[in-house]
């Protein structure tokens, strides 16, 4: 079945995040975002972007590189929040169980806290 942008869908993992700023109400807009997986060497970068106008962003895997196993998302947020962020960047490590689901990992944000979830 094809995807939206004409690719197979099965070509790429499904996986997601959306940052919502908690105290204005607002998606967080071009939050630099990397997505790392844990191996023998340590934590591999295997995707990386910037979140769109709605702070959504959909990583696009290949599915070689998507497997069951330990992810992190690494959030660099004090751009976005200012140089009086509490917390400059958000590191949220999980586990991929099962890697023919969707992961969708949002993230709640503002100046001095964050949330985070397994959302879908």
């Amino acid at each position: 079945m094809p995807s939206t942008d004409g690719t197979a869908a099965t070509s790429h993992a499904r996986i997601s995040t959306h940052i919502l700023d908690t105290v204005t109400g607002d998606p967080a807009r071009d939050v630099y975002v990397r997505l790392e997986r844990r191996d023998s060497d340590g934590w591999q970068l295997i995707a990386e972007g910037r979140t769109d106008d709605d702070g959504r962003l959909r990583h696009r895997v290949p599915l070689h590189d998507w497997q069951a196993g330990g992810y992190r998302f690494v959030f660099y947020v004090e751009p976005y929040l200012g140089g009086q962020a509490f917390f400059p960047e958000i590191t949220v490590a999980f586990h991929v169980h099962d890697p023919d689901r969707h992961y969708h990992v949002p993230l709640l944000l503002s100046r001095y806290g964050y949330t985070t979830y397994r959302g879908s």
